[in-house]
């Protein structure tokens, strides 16, 4: 397990060792500088291209990009700066272990977030890198404190003027997905298939969460596209007692995709997605699951930072248990997915269906995921944020003596935050989240958690090379 692990956190070591080199372009700034895109665009800023040669590069649209809708308002976006901090948290959950006890454990914690990003644009390039250990300290439940990790790397790298590179890799080191020093940009909204997630959220349990993927596309005509990329997750719980009836698990996948564009406004296109995912029960053979996925897709671009998408087509999958016969299928899969990016309100939404497996869970699963997310700046001191998730899982191997039956989750979360001067904020924050599923000890005596919050964040921001 231990060298799973290492072999895929191993990509994050080497996009991080390799920035330095990937950054050694020229980037003294120049009067037509283009901020780079925020709406899933293959672009970043070119200091070189005349205004007709960035008119004309092409979008990927969101069912296929691979890449999470912006959480910004646009009047927040800069780059060519350093930015680092401090968030100190206090937090009431009323379940802080879960199915584990006979009656759910109430506690307070404490925990300190430093964090540091380096956000830097040049004329072919575009990164994002950002660190934030933790420090979580329970009052009662000393035995679950624990260090946290939140690594993440977005990097975007123009090849030629058509071909352009993506990178993106997360590393987080958690004894709680609900710990998150900031509740409003926690849930992220993409407007793809939902990859392999945390299908089941164990309020308190320390676990490791990795996931990548790298993207290459190429705009061979004025409006024609196609790309590829791939994805890798990596779900470990560290300690399986504090788990029962959750599993670690592992994907890898693949797709390639061809985008048309009839207007400005309007593109459409195909893909096909592979994935294969393992989960791994204790004593038992791995259990393994394979889809394939051949989807059209539609997006509308109705303004620069609004975009509507849809897409639908078959899927077939291939679940294997042994020593059972697999057991495979078709099923239809589809995704609809908005994301608005306004000057002080930013609006992210999505649904969709497929069959897939993983997230701590044995077996392949009918999934309906929705997601949403909505951040408006109420003042110039005050800001908002509301989030919401919703899914069901229902097995699609009912007759596989392992697999987990399914259920369903809905989570939400609320914040506010006050703007206290330069550098100083505070924020409150509410989450609850309720799960259902037979089978899971982890979860089945205490399925509801409550958590409330206050934090205090110092921030700053240095602007780079000036």
């Amino acid at each position: 397990m231990n060298l799973r692990i290492l072999k895929q956190a191993g990509l994050s070591i080497v996009l991080m060792a390799g920035v330095p080199l990937w950054s050694q372009v020229n980037n003294a700034p120049t009067a037509n500088t283009v901020p780079p895109s925020t709406d899933n665009a293959t672009a970043v800023t070119d200091n070189t291209a005349t205004p007709a040669t960035v008119e004309d590069r092409m979008q990927v649209p969101p069912p296929v990009s691979g890449a999470a809708y912006p959480s910004t308002y646009t009047a927040q976006e800069r780059s060519n700066y350093l930015r680092g901090g401090l968030t100190f948290t206090t937090a009431y959950s009323d379940n802080v272990l879960g199915g584990i006890t006979a009656n759910p454990v109430s506690d307070v914690s404490y925990s300190i977030f430093p964090n540091i990003a380096l956000d830097e644009t040049t004329s072919r390039l575009h990164w994002v890198l950002s660190y934030s250990p933790g420090f979580t300290f329970y009052q009662r439940v000393s035995s679950r404190n624990q260090e946290n990790q939140n690594v993440s790397i977005n990097f975007t790298y123009r090849l030629s003027p058509h071909v352009t590179l993506s990178l993106r890799d997360t590393f987080q080191k958690s004894s709680s997905v609900l710990d998150q020093p900031d509740l409003a940009s926690a849930g992220a909204v993409t407007g793809g298939l939902q990859g392999v997630g945390i299908a089941v959220v164990a309020p308190l349990a320390d676990q490791l969460n990795n996931n990548g993927s790298p993207e290459i596309t190429y705009q061979f005509s004025a409006n024609g596209m196609i790309g590829a990329s791939g994805t890798f997750t990596n779900l470990h719980y560290s300690n399986s007692t504090q788990v029962p009836g959750l599993f670690d698990s592992s994907s890898q996948g693949g797709s390639a995709f061809y985008s048309h564009r009839l207007s400005k406004k309007h593109y459409i296109g195909a893909s096909y997605q592979y994935q294969r995912i393992l989960t791994y029960p204790n004593g038992a053979s791995q259990d393994e699951t394979q889809t394939h996925a051949v989807l059209g897709f539609y997006t509308f671009y109705p303004q620069p930072t609004l975009s509507l998408s849809v897409s639908a087509g078959p899927q077939h999958y291939d679940v294997e248990q042994a020593p059972l016969s697999a057991a495979q299928s078709w099923s239809p899969a589809a995704t609809a997915s908005m994301g608005w990016q306004a000057r002080h309100t930013n609006l992210a939404a999505s649904y969709s269906r497929m069959v897939s497996g993983g997230g701590g869970l044995l077996g392949a699963f009918h999934s309906n995921t929705a997601n949403l997310s909505v951040r408006q700046q109420l003042s110039k001191n005050w800001n908002a944020g509301v989030s919401g998730a919703y899914a069901i899982n229902k097995t699609v191997t009912p007759l596989f003596f392992l697999s987990n039956p399914g259920g369903h989750s809905i989570s939400g979360s609320a914040s506010i935050q006050r703007t206290l001067g330069q550098h100083l904020s505070a924020t409150a924050g509410y989450t609850r989240l309720h799960q259902s599923y037979s089978g899971i000890a982890a979860i089945s005596t205490a399925p509801d958690t409550n958590m409330e919050s206050v934090s205090i964040s110092y921030q700053f921001a240095r602007p780079l090379g000036r």
